[in-house]
């Protein structure tokens, strides 16, 4: 694993564990390189809960409740399918904030509007409201394994950001 992702990875686990939180994984075209990338670190039993690598529609309606209109509205990669993956991956967990992966690794894939390097990141925090969804969308350079490991490393980056005190 590359420093950066190490020092992340690490960095989000403190902030994991100053909160006493538990984190969930909703994966598609990272499969499971986010969970790995988490689990690298020593000691993240006590705050990443479960990953789940949801790479056909089906699998993503199974277990993560993603809708079938949603798929069908939007497709597999999309903000609101990403949301959804994330928000999803709470109900099916004991966690308090998820992140989920969607996108066009390569080198096939692309359809108009929907470019190979595409990847829509869900994110989901529990609180005693219910719970919150935010999504960004980035299109990354390079072949399927740059572009894989770039999700990666923008998801552990963006929900470090997203957690972080200001």
């Amino acid at each position: 694993m590359s420093d950066t992702r190490t020092i992340a990875a690490q960095r989000l686990g403190k902030l994991f564990l100053d909160r006493e939180w538990m984190l969930a994984c909703a994966e598609s075209c990272t499969g499971g390189l986010l969970s790995a990338a988490i689990t690298d670190v020593a000691g993240s039993s006590q705050w990443f809960d479960r990953g789940f690598v949801t790479y056909s529609n089906t699998a993503k309606m199974e277990q993560l409740l993603v809708g079938v209109d949603t798929l069908e509205r939007f497709g597999a990669v999309s903000e609101e399918t990403a949301m959804e993956m994330a928000a999803g991956a709470l109900e099916a967990s004991h966690a308090d904030f998820a992140v989920a992966t969607t996108g066009i690794a390569g080198p096939g894939g692309a359809v108009p509007g929907k470019p190979v390097g595409m990847v829509c990141f869900g994110f989901a925090q529990r609180s005693a409201e219910g719970i919150t969804t935010r999504a960004m969308t980035r299109v990354f350079e390079g072949d399927r394994a740059q572009v894989r490991a770039a999700a990666v490393e923008l998801a552990l980056n963006a929900a470090i950001e997203l957690i972080e005190p200001q």
